[in-house]
C-alpha cells in the first residue's frame, strides 16, 4: 500500500555476534574438540602440536592486525611481508652486535613503524596507488636484507618461554597457554586490545568512519590524514613486532626471505576474519595448526612424502578458505581510495 512504512527487523544480538566472531568461534571450537579427542589418546603429542599452533599463529596474527589497522582507516597494505622481513633483520642485527634482546625487539618495532610512515606518506600525502606503495616496501626490504645479510652471524640468545606459575602445570592448557615466550603472550593481549579499541572506543569509531566514508568524517571534524597516518604507523609497529618474533623468539637467527610469504598469508587471514581482530586471530590459529601439523608429520617420518608437499599445506588451505569465504566478506567502503580534502 502506498505510503506504508516497512520496518526491517534488526538482527538479533546472537546473529550479530556470529556474523562478527563466527570465524574465531568456529576455529577455536574445532581445535578444542579435536584436541580433547586427541589428548585422550596421545597427550604429549597433542600438547606439543597445540603449543606449536599458538606460536606459529603469532606472526600471522600480528601481520593481520597490521593490515587491519591500515584497511579499517582506508589504506591497503600489501607491504606487510617487507615490513616483517626488514624488521626481523634489524632486530637480529641489534641483538647480534649489542647482545640485548629487548633493544632488538624495540628496534624491530621501530623499523616497522618507519616503514609504515613511508607507506602512509606514499598513500596519504602523495596519493600513490596503494598497491604500488606496498610493492615498493616489499622490494626495498628484499633488496636491503639480501645485500646486507652476513651469513654465519649468530645471536647470543633468543627469548625463552616464561611459565606463569602453577597455571603452567595444568593439564593440556598449561603448556599451551601459560608457558610461552613474551611476544606470544603479548600477541594475545594485542588481539584483545585491538578488538576493544576498534569497536568500543572513540579512536576506533573515528578509524572506522575514515575507512568507510572519509568525507563525512571530515565534515564532523575528524582529521582524515592524521587518522590514516596514525593507524598505518600503528600497523607498522605490529608488523615490526612480528618480524622481531621470527628472529628473536622463534628461530634465533636470520635467513634471506625467512618470512616465507607470512605477510601475504596475514592479509588472507585478515580477509577471512572479515576485518575483525578476533576473526583474524581465529583464522591465524587455523593456519598455525597446519604449520604445526606439517612439522610434526615431517619429524615423525612415517609417511614417505616429499617435504615440499607438507610445506605447501598452509598455502593450500589458505586458497581453499578464501575461495569459500572471500566473496562473503565486505571490506571498508573507502579501502584503497585516496582522499583529497576539498
Amino acid at each position: 500500500m502506498e505510503g506504508t512504512i516497512v520496518h526491517t527487523p534488526r538482527p538479533s544480538s546472537i546473529s550479530r555476534f556470529l556474523r562478527n566472531y563466527g570465524v574465531a568461534v568456529a576455529v577455536v571450537l574445532l581445535i578444542l574438540i579435536g584436541s580433547g579427542i586427541s589428548y585422550s589418546i596421545t597427550p604429549l603429542r597433542t600438547t606439543a602440536v597445540l603449543a606449536a599452533t599458538l606460536r606459529a599463529s603469532t606472526p600471522l596474527a600480528l601481520g593481520a592486525l597490521c593490515g587491519l589497522y591500515g584497511e579499517r582507516s582506508g589504506v591497503i597494505n600489501i607491504g606487510i611481508e617487507g615490513q616483517m622481513l626488514l624488521s626481523a633483520f634489524t632486530a637480529f642485527l641489534i641483538n647480534a652486535y649489542v647482545g640485548n634482546l629487548l633493544l632488538g625487539v624495540l628496534v624491530g618495532v621501530l623499523t616497522g613503524a618507519v616503514m609504515g610512515l613511508f607507506l602512509a606518506f606514499m598513500s596519504v600525502t602523495l596519493r600513490m596507488d596503494q598497491i604500488i606503495g606496498g610493492t615498493v616496501l616489499n622490494i626495498l626490504a628484499f633488496g636491503l636484507t639480501g645485500y646486507f645479510y652476513q651469513q654465519g652471524l649468530t645471536t647470543p640468545g633468543k627469548l625463552q618461554p616464561i611459565p606463569l606459575g602453577p597455571l603452567a602445570d595444568l593439564p593440556l592448557v598449561g603448556q599451551v597457554l601459560f608457558n610461552n615466550p613474551p611476544i606470544t603472550y603479548l600477541t594475545l593481549l594485542l588481539v584483545a586490545l585491538s578488538q576493544y579499541v576498534l569497536f568500543f572506543t572513540r579512536w576506533g569509531l573515528r578509524t572506522r568512519a575514515v575507512g568507510e566514508h572519509p568525507r563525512a568524517a571530515d565534515t564532523v571534524g575528524i582529521n582524515v590524514y592524521f587518522m590514516r597516518y596514525a593507524n598505518v604507523i600503528i600497523g607498522g609497529c605490529l608488523a615490526g613486532l612480528a618480524g622481531a618474533y621470527l628472529t628473536l623468539e622463534q628461530v634465533g637467527s636470520f635467513e634471506r626471505m625467512m618470512t616465507n610469504g607470512r605477510g601475504f598469508l596475514a592479509l588472507a587471514m585478515m580477509i577471512f576474519g572479515k576485518w575483525n581482530p578476533l576473526g583474524a586471530w581465529g583464522a591465524s590459529l587455523l593456519i598455525g595448526f597446519t604449520y604445526a601439523f606439517q612439522t610434526r608429520l615431517q619429524f615423525m617420518g612415517t609417511i614417505e612424502i616429499p617435504p615440499q608437499f607438507f610445506g605447501m599445506l598452509p598455502y593450500l588451505l589458505t586458497i581453499i578458505v578464501l575461495a569459500g569465504f572471500v566473496g562473503r566478506a565486505r571490506p571498508p567502503a573507502a579501502d584503497g581510495v585516496p582522499y583529497e580534502k576539498e
